[in-house]
């Protein structure tokens, strides 16, 4: 299952690179290329998670997954995706843990 389109303007590609580049952190060097945090590997991005809104650095290839998914569906209903805070997912860590070590 494929995300759907968040903006029916834009089209599947063109959404992804957008919530990618909303993945910054606060206080971190960025590459001026891909505007990403320079501590954020190639093909990874940072997402925040639970009360204390933990990083974590997960793989693209999660954005395939339907359960991660899920996961995003959730965090823009609750928060949207513009916003300066970074992607925010909406779960309690051990959660994103548990479901995470399963997805790789």
């Amino acid at each position: 299952m494929a995300i759907k389109k968040l903006n029916n303007k834009l089209p599947q590609s063109a959404v992804l690179r957008q919530i990618l580049k909303r993945c910054s952190s606060l206080g971190k060097k960025y590459d001026d290329e891909n505007g990403l945090p320079m501590d954020v590997p190639k093909g990874h991005f940072p997402v925040y998670v639970g009360e204390n809104r933990s990083r974590y650095i997960v793989p693209i290839s999660f954005l395939t997954h339907p359960e991660f998914q899920c996961l995003l569906r959730r965090a823009e209903e609750e928060f949207g995706f513009d916003h300066d805070m970074g992607l925010t997912i909406p779960c309690e860590e051990i959660v994103f843990q548990s479901l995470t070590s399963m997805l790789r």
